[in-house]
Order: C-alpha cells, then structure tokens, then sequence
C-alpha cells in the first residue's frame, strides 16, 4: 500500500510503498477512504510524542470500509463502514470497566502508539470494543471529523465543562477543534466567545453561532476582552490549541467558579502555562482535561448531531490526496489557517 512515512522528525515525510497490514485475531483491516490531518499529527512529526518510533506512519481520524477481519472478532464484517475513536481501548483494564475508555490505562493509538491512517489501510485491533458503525447516509470526509476534533469537543463542552442554556464560553482557537466546540456549545444553548488570530476563522465561528469574537492578533490581552465581552467572565472557557499562553488566557477569562477545559495538547517542549494559582483558589475554578471520547459515547453524540441539526460537513474546509499530505503537516508549522479541516482521501488522485 501507499502511505506517508515519517523518517526523521521535523523533517517532510514521504509518499511510498509500505507492507499491507494484516489483521490481529481481535482486529481488523479497514481501507482508509478518508483521514483528516490534525495538529497532534504535526506533534507526532515533531517528535512530541515519546511513544513513537521511526519510520512511522501518523493520522488518527480516519473513516472508511472493513476489508478483513480477524477469527476473533463476533460483530464486523467486510464491507462495513466505520470509523474508531483516537484512543482505542483494551476494554480489561479499571478504568475501561468504568466506562473511561478514553484513558485506558492500556490503551493504543492509531498513528502514534501504531501506524495511522495516512496509508490506504490501517489495522485496528479489538475491533469489537473500539469499531463505531458510521450512519447511512454520512460522507466518509464528514465522519473523519468525528474521531478526534469533534469527539474531543463534544466530551470537553457537555461531560468536562458541563455547559448549559444561557452560559457563557470561551474557544481559544477556531481550529477543527475550536470550531467544534462552537457548534456543540451553541446546540446546548450556550452563548459563545470565539478567540483566534485568523480573520477567517473568526468569521467562520460567528457564521457556526458565536455571539462575539476577539482577534488575538490585534488585541493584547484576550483574556481581558473576554471578561468584558461576557461582563464578568465565562463560565466555561476551553483552550483548543494547546499553547501556554493560550491555556493561561483561556483560565483568566473564567468567572468566579468558572471551568477551564484543557483541549489542545501541551507538550513539555513547549513550556509550561503559567496559571495563576492563587486565582484558581480564591474564585474556586475548576482545570479539567479532555482526552478523547470514548467508543461507547458515540451513538449519544450522534444522535446530538441529528437531533440539532449540526451539519459536520460544514467543518471540512477541503480535501486532498494522500499525497498533500506531508505538504499539509508541513504547513502547520507557520500561521494557522482559515480553521476548517483538512481531509485528505487516498483514493484521490
């Protein structure tokens, strides 16, 4: 199969031919017709993550069809269409018997722990426990969404924050992520502050439903416009990108006993945020984290999805071939872009 290598970090991956994989007893192999390109790919090409060894193969949402199937596995046959959350569980452990599959503590991940979706295939293991069937009638580049961004989004605004009608919210950052928030935080009735240095971002989280926006690149001290904006804080304020300074705003935006949701990965290589304690205390804030959705959340987001009438296509800002791939993680290294996700699909040519 074709698939995009990393062979050394920082460096521009290639598009070449790598083994087909094969299919664990408990796994199977699905033909990859969608995979969208995420910042954690770019930390992934960095080096960020210590569990990755090279040559590797990165991507981590991915939609597409069974095409094998291991002896072990009782409910997936070829031809089923699915997608997988990013973090895929061992369904063993204590906190899978918990219902926290999102923080197994055995946990794999496609394109970090294991090679990823940026291939034409990609093997995922305990198949029963990890697989989620993607609905009739929804494009494979609309469920890649669905793995990581907007899963991620839709446990941090409604299980981690605990939005609710009237609230108010922050997003740092109208990336897939962010802008993900923005339409879940809106469906809950929630009114909703967008934070980017993008023009058109912005203008794509107020067209989602956010009521007011900050341009961080024309306005010193976000934090402070958003207190103003809301008139005294948000109740809820999510950083999606994962920066120190973006998490320090997104804490000093909150209102007393506000929750900062931590959405965007905060590599140590990166620093660490400086969050003012003494204000976590004396105003009784909550600094929750958001790591993933697990499989068995899935059918309630989707039936969210339906109910609200949120249409994920909007999120996809344009597709590619698995060949712009590396030029696309490349990319990620200079400014942010217009906020609308990237999804390449490897039958492209």
């Amino acid at each position: 199969m074709r698939a995009v290598v990393i062979e050394e970090f920082a460096a521009t991956p290639t598009v070449r031919t790598v083994p087909d994989p094969d299919p664990a007893p408990d796994g199977v192999v699905i033909e990859v017709e969608a995979t969208g390109i995420c910042r954690s790919d770019w930390h992934t090409l960095l080096g960020h993550d210590p569990d990755v060894t090279l040559p590797h193969v990165a991507g981590h949402e991915f939609a597409g069809v069974v095409t094998a199937v291991g002896s072990d596995v009782h409910q997936w046959r070829v031809g089923d269409r699915v997608t997988a959350p990013f973090v895929c569980a061992c369904g063993r452990c204590p906190q899978c018997a918990a219902g926290h599959q999102q923080i197994c503590d055995r946990q794999f991940q496609p394109g970090a722990t294991h090679w990823g979706s940026f291939a034409e295939f990609v093997a995922i293991d305990r198949a029963d426990i990890n697989l989620i069937r993607v609905p009739d009638g929804m494009l494979s580049s609309t469920a890649a969404a669905l793995g990581c961004r907007f899963a991620t989004a839709f446990r941090a605004v409604y299980r981690q924050g605990g939005v609710g009608p009237g609230d108010w919210v922050a997003v740092h950052g109208c990336g897939g992520a962010g802008l993900s928030a923005v339409l879940l935080a809106v469906a809950a009735g929630a009114r909703v502050v967008a934070v980017d240095v993008s023009a058109s971002a912005l203008d794509l989280a107020t067209a989602f439903g956010a009521v007011a926006t900050v341009d961080a690149g024309k306005v010193a001290d976000t934090a402070r416009a958003v207190r103003e904006i809301t008139g005294g804080g948000a109740h809820v304020s999510l950083d999606c990108v994962g920066l120190p300074s973006t998490c320090a705003a997104s804490v000093a935006s909150l209102c007393k006993r506000g929750t900062h949701v931590q959405v965007g990965l905060l590599p140590p290589e990166q620093g660490v945020p400086p969050i003012p304690m003494h204000r976590v205390i004396a105003d009784e804030l909550r600094i929750v984290g958001s790591h993933g959705l697990a499989a068995h959340e899935y059918p309630r987001m989707l039936e969210l999805i339906e109910r609200s009438g949120i249409d994920l296509g909007r999120l996809v800002g344009g597709t590619i071939s698995l060949s712009g791939i590396p030029e696309a993680l490349m990319a990620m290294n200079g400014p942010a872009g217009d906020g609308g996700i990237t999804v390449a699909e490897p039958g492209q040519t």
